[in-house]
């Protein structure tokens, strides 16, 4: 009779040890991003080196990253793993009509979406991404400088970018621009060549849709790109906050 209270000490014990912390998942991370990178168009030489600097990303702030190509990945059951999806480079129409679906569930349940660079030169005639991505990729000049200005540094994207940010890239000019987003930075089309978007040329920017979390940026057409501090924590900010977390 009196090793009953061990016994019940450790049942519960071992009860509670099945089951992480709260805001830590089974593997032990805070979260877990799922990195989308299909292509049907132009395919960027950057991929792998985006994907491996989400990957370091996540080794180095707690969260999951899975890479996938294949679009039959987007099921119900394996987008609810996830509390990120990031389309990096993808370009042309990625997902079928049933997947489509799924990713838009995913969504209207919450779900946080990151794209990066030619995530705008995707799904073309699915308009419910349209405005999810923020604007669709028009066209762009040759490769250069150009100095990016920073509207909003209230954000995890952008509160470590300087007023002003001078970066190399291709510089996309967009087309059906979602007006319900929130611009935190812009192209001064005067410091470069060939913009076509104005003097309000948005560059990054986020918004709450339908019932998710969305954030876009042009950057990141160049492999020198993912070894950049500042784009880096300019991505690491935006899966934060997709992710509903604050760095």
């Amino acid at each position: 009779m009196k090793k009953l209270p061990t016994l019940a000490f450790l049942f519960a014990f071992a009860t509670m040890s099945c089951h992480p912390p709260k805001g830590v998942n089974k593997n032990g991370h805070a979260f877990n991003v799922l990195v989308f990178s299909k292509t049907n168009g132009y395919r960027h030489a950057s991929i792998p080196d985006g994907i491996a600097a989400i990957k370091k990303l996540g080794n180095e702030h707690n969260f999951g990253v899975e890479a996938t190509e294949d679009s039959t990945f987007f099921t119900k059951t394996n987008l609810a793993k996830f509390d990120v999806v990031v389309f990096l480079s993808t370009t042309m129409n990625v997902l079928g009509d049933k997947e489509q679906v799924v990713f838009e569930n995913y969504i209207k349940l919450g779900g946080g979406y990151v794209g990066i660079h030619a995530a705008s030169d995707t799904e073309y005639d699915w308009p419910w991404y349209g405005k999810l991505v923020g604007g669709y990729f028009k066209s762009h000049p040759k490769q250069q400088d150009a100095i990016i200005r920073v509207k909003d540094k209230r954000h995890p994207a952008t509160k470590q970018l300087p007023d002003d940010w001078k970066c190399f890239d291709e510089w996309y000019n967009y087309k059906n621009l979602n007006p319900d987003v929130h611009v935190l930075c812009q192209l001064d089309e005067t410091t470069y060549e060939g913009g076509e978007n104005g003097a309000n040329h948005p560059i990054a920017w986020y918004h709450n849709y339908d019932g998710g979390r969305a954030f876009y940026t042009g950057r990141g057409h160049t492999t020198e790109s993912y070894s950049e501090p500042l784009f880096l924590q300019h991505i690491l900010g935006g899966i934060l906050w997709a992710a509903g977390k604050k760095k």
